[in-house]
């Protein structure tokens, strides 16, 4: 049964999710993950069998479906966050 990590709701639906992995330095971004997505705050659970999965295609030498340019943010050069 479904319970939210975030916000305890007991509600989902699937949905599928793009993540970014860091792979022995390289980032690689994988797309459509199946995933529980929560009805109330939108919090994406994958399960432990996906991510295995994932981790096993990666490592395991499949082919991606495209190469993309990634910028990437530094978080102290954003600015002062602002208080929650």
């Amino acid at each position: 049964m479904f319970s939210c990590a975030v916000c305890g709701c007991q509600q989902s639906r699937a949905g599928l999710v793009d993540e970014v992995f860091n792979v022995d330095g390289e980032y690689v971004l994988v797309e459509s993950i199946p995933a529980e997505v929560c009805t109330r705050c939108g919090e994406q659970s994958v399960s432990v069998e996906t991510f295995e999965a994932v981790r096993l295609a990666i490592k395991g030498g499949t082919v991606p479906a495209r190469s993309i340019q990634m910028r990437v943010f530094e978080f102290s050069a954003l600015g002062k966050p602002r208080a929650f």
